[in-house]
Parts: C-alpha cells; structure tokens; sequence
C-alpha cells in the first residue's frame, strides 16, 4: 500500500537553481500541489522563464476552482483558491555566501517563512583534473555543496523554532561511489551527501521530528548537462539515462512521503551496496564491465571540442 503524500498547499517552497532542469521540473510539480513558490538562479531570464509557467498553473487551478464551484451553485468570489497562489523570483548567487544570507533575508521579508527547502543548484566543470583550471574546482565545491551550507544556515533556525519545515538535497548517485575524469563533481556531490546526513542526524539528536529531510541521489539524468556520457553500449538498452519528468516524479513521491532518500533507478541502490562490501579491486573490475570507469571521458571531450571551437571562434 502506497504511502499517503502530504499537503504543501499554501506552504513556501524555495528552490534553488529553478531557472533550468530539474530544478524547473521541481518548480513546476511543487506549483501544481499549490505551494507558493520561491526560484532562485543566477540567470535571470531562466528564473523569469520558470515562474512564467508555474503562474500558468496557478490560472488553471484557479480557472479550475471557479469552474467547480459554479457547478456546485456557488458564486465566484466565494471559489477562489484558499490559498495565495504566488511566485517569487531572486537571482542569486549560491556559491556567494554573503549573497545567498542577503537573499535569505529578503525572502523572508517579503515572502515569509520557507517550509521545504530544495537545494538544487549544480554544476559541473568536464574537465580532467590536471586540465582543470582551480577557480573552476572551487565554483564546483561552492555551488554543488559549500552552497548548502549557506541556504540551511538560512532557512533551517525558523523550521527549529516552529519544528516544521523539510529539507531536500538534491545530489548525485556520484555523491555515492565515483568514476574516472570528474573528481571535483564527485568531490562535490559527496560532500553535499555527507551534509544532508549529518545533518539529519542532527534534527533526530535534537528530537525535530516535525523537520523531515529526502537525500535524492539520480543516475545520469537526460538533461544535457553530462551529454556524451556512455556506459558499455551492451548495457545502455538496460541502464539508460533518465527521464527529467521520471527523475523529479519520483523524487516528489518520496519528498511528500517524507522518504529519507531516493535512489534513481533501483539499481543504484544494489550498486552502493556492492561498492560497500567489494574490495576495491573487484569494485574496479565491476565498474570496468559496465564500463562505467570511463563513462565520462567522451562527456569531458565533447565539452574541450567545444572550449576549442570557442577559442577559436573569439580569435576570428
């Protein structure tokens, strides 16, 4: 029997990275369950993007709403929507410390209390890292982890206070066993890992069992942000990239089922169990069959093909 989700109708649900992705499918799942919804990104146009489908939902549940209540013999200032359906846009900067507390602070002015807290925002370098340069290790280590920091310190004293609130960590399948060519990503995604567990042990030392946490852990998501990915090509028809839409449905069932965490597909959870127990060697030999222990090496290929394509189109 399926666990009954809860409501976050009326509540503020602030998602970072929105403007793009899955942070933009997270946006768009948590308006039609009615929360008032809060995006940020550091691209402005995107964000604007975002919110300018979640008010698309926001008419057809009130269109929807007025249309039942006159069927029900009800006028129309009487079938509103009880809640104030609203979204709010921030550009922010996550990996800036200073710029994620001052963003805070005007949420919480000007929106109110943030009760489900989304840290989304990723990024990744595609580089080796002998070819990587180190101020783009440090935006990977900011963005993809240190920013939870940030936006926890944030938001999480008020759900203390109120003991209600949720926190969501979006990370990887790569914050729980590696590969070849993306040690800041993993680095990142693993640090990002490590924080939402301590922390929930934190909230269950503390007895703030009304602050749920969902660690959400997907394999190689269809988004293009790791395009050129291979795995061996026996597997892929077995183990092939996920669907955006999939991914975020699913990570949304654990979330309002107060899941503790989601790995996507299945599998993933068999493949850190076997990481978990193997020797490094047999855990090396596993990876080499998949073929997962270069999996990333055309990705980081594609993306020098393209730096140099740049390169030498700005030299034109």
């Amino acid at each position: 029997m399926r666990p009954k989700e809860k409501s976050v109708a009326g509540q503020v649900c602030l998602i970072t990275g929105a403007g793009s992705g899955l942070g933009r499918l997270f946006a768009l799942e948590f308006a039609r369950r009615r929360a008032r919804l809060v995006l940020w990104d550091i691209n402005t146009q995107s964000n604007e993007e975002t919110a300018g489908m979640v008010r698309h939902i926001y008419r057809e549940i009130s269109d929807e709403a007025v249309v039942a209540a006159q069927k029900a013999g009800h006028g129309e200032e009487e079938v509103l929507p009880p809640y104030n359906l609203q979204v709010h846009t921030y550009t922010c900067d996550v990996s800036n410390r200073e710029n994620v507390y001052k963003t805070a602070e005007r949420v919480c002015k000007e929106v109110g209390e943030v009760s489900v807290l989304v840290n989304n925002a990723g990024v990744v370098s595609g580089h080796h890292l002998l070819e990587c340069p180190d101020e783009l290790i440090e935006r990977t280590m900011m963005v993809n982890c240190h920013a939870h920091f940030w936006t926890t310190k944030a938001f999480l004293p008020k759900m203390l206070e109120l003991n209600h609130g949720h926190i969501v960590t979006v990370a990887s399948s790569l914050g729980l066993f590696s590969t070849a060519g993306v040690e800041d990503y993993c680095a990142s995604k693993f640090g990002a890992v490590g924080f939402h567990e301590s922390l929930s042990h934190e909230l269950k030392a503390a007895e703030k069992d009304g602050i749920k946490t969902t660690l959400v852990c997907p394999y190689l998501v269809d988004t293009g942000m790791f395009r050129g990915c291979r795995i061996r090509k026996e597997i892929e028809p077995f183990l092939p990239p996920l669907k955006p839409d999939y991914c975020v449905k699913q990570a949304m069932r654990a979330i309002l089922t107060d899941q503790p965490m989601i790995c996507t597909p299945r599998l993933m959870y068999m493949v850190t169990f076997m990481k978990s127990i193997l020797p490094f060697e047999a855990v090396v030999c596993m990876y080499r069959f998949l073929g997962a222990d270069k999996c990333m090496y055309p990705f980081i290929a594609q993306r020098k093909q393209a730096t140099n394509n740049n390169e030498a189109k700005n030299e034109i």
